[in-house]
């Protein structure tokens, strides 16, 4: 087995335009090479261009493309990977100069996510994103037909075939998106029996890799897959974790987050990534010991922006501090509050559900009343979605002060 797996293991050059900083480019291109290890590959060689802008018809000028060529036939490279989304045409053109296998980030992505695609819902997320992918890409001057020279016998037949992958495409779509829906409305009831039991729901997310899976496994050993790779869990898992005061809340982890998220992945994974719509508390996991740490935040922003997420309070966990010195300072100016944790050994883990309980009383009304004996029941409501503060027994009824969702207040 091993043996099949070196014979299949490919060989790739990483292939770059920097239009900016030099070094952003090459940290762009390190995040690509580990993306590309994820997916199974090994990276032999890197060629950069510098340029104002990216070239429209093949990615790169005539120059590189030479030299492309050169490091395909001295480094025995099965392919490229190109650090941005191409374009149909330009995927086209390069494959038809360097007769050679041609990638993009968005390919490498989408490779990944099918491979850690274990739910039914992230299996057909994963095959939509992958197929308005491809779609897009179907052209009839393509490789396969222009390399047959043209002429009779060629274009009728490769033109019919075209037709026939787009249409099985469109059908495929119609019956996922199908599928999906199904997938969703069963997730919206989940979402409204949620509602209705007021239980307050947490979702974690951040940068992929930050210590998202690792910080829910501390609080619930939930089981999740914990990996020093990118995307090593991808299905959202929910999970209970009971706050000090005995209050119960749910914790939601989501697929992690990374710059130039391919925008058929936020479409495809939009019902799952928008249970941070939908929650009360963001819990946004930083990886601190990353030099690129302000970047990546900057990406996992970005990404909740353009999921619609603005109401929510924030609380930033700067995870791996033990990698870190503890006196180091670390802000983030679009949260509310932040900890500095360790999600791997328990590192101020009780400091940040502290946070977690404070944000959640912040939410709530404070109610100061005397419940006749008959309405005993109202105060069990109040254990379980509020926080109890005092209770006493009195002749005239039981003297409660407590917080209380707002949502709640009537039934109370």
């Amino acid at each position: 087995m091993e043996e099949i797996k070196k014979e299949l293991n490919e060989k790739v050059i990483l292939v770059a335009v920097c239009t900016d900083a030099e070094n952003e480019i090459e940290d762009s291109l390190d995040e690509l090479e580990q993306l590309v290890d994820t997916a199974g590959a090994s990276v032999v060689a890197r060629v950069v261009q510098n340029r104002e802008s990216i070239h429209p018809g093949t990615y790169v000028g005539k120059g590189k493309i030479e030299e492309i060529r050169e490091l395909l036939f001295e480094t025995e490279a099965t392919g490229i990977v190109c650090d941005d989304e191409l374009s149909p045409a330009q995927m086209g053109h390069l494959e038809e100069l360097l007769d050679t296998k041609v990638m993009d980030r968005t390919l490498v992505i989408l490779d990944i996510f099918a491979r850690r695609a274990y739910t039914r819902e992230g299996k057909i997320q994963v095959e939509l994103a992958q197929l308005r992918y491809r779609a897009t890409r179907l052209t009839g001057q393509g490789t396969s037909l222009s390399r047959l020279g043209g002429g009779i016998g060629t274009r009728g037949p490769g033109e019919k075939k075209l037709e026939m992958d787009r249409r099985l495409i469109r059908t495929r779509i119609s019956h996922l998106k199908k599928e999906l829906n199904g997938v969703i409305a069963h997730r919206e009831v989940q979402r409204k029996q949620r509602l209705r039991t007021h239980m307050p729901v947490v979702c974690i997310v951040g940068y992929t890799n930050a210590g998202k899976s690792t910080l829910l496994n501390y609080y619930t050993n939930a089981g999740v897959l914990e990996e020093n790779q990118l995307f090593a869990t991808l299905d959202p898992t929910t999970k209970s974790v009971v706050l000090e005061s005995g209050q119960t809340i749910l914790m939601t982890d989501t697929v992690g987050f990374i710059q130039k998220l391919p925008h058929h992945l936020i479409d495809a994974f939009k019902s799952t990534l928008e249970e941070a719509v939908y929650s009360d508390i963001i819990l946004h996991v930083v990886d601190a010991a990353n030099p690129q740490m302000e970047k990546q935040m900057e990406a996992v922003y970005e990404t909740l922006h353009q999921l619609g997420v603005k109401e929510q309070p924030i609380i930033t966990a700067f995870n791996k501090m033990d990698a870190l010195s503890d006196d180091i300072i670390l802000k983030d100016l679009h949260a509310q509050k932040t900890v500095k944790i360790s999600g791997k050994y328990g590192d101020g883990t009780k400091e940040l559900l502290d946070l977690v309980e404070q944000t959640l009383q912040e939410q709530k009304i404070y109610v100061e009343k005397v419940y006749p004996y008959e309405e005993a029941g109202k105060i069990q409501a109040i254990r379980n979605h509020g926080q109890l503060v005092k209770e006493e027994y009195r002749e005239n009824g039981i003297y409660v002060e407590a917080y209380v969702p707002a949502e709640i207040l009537g039934m109370v």
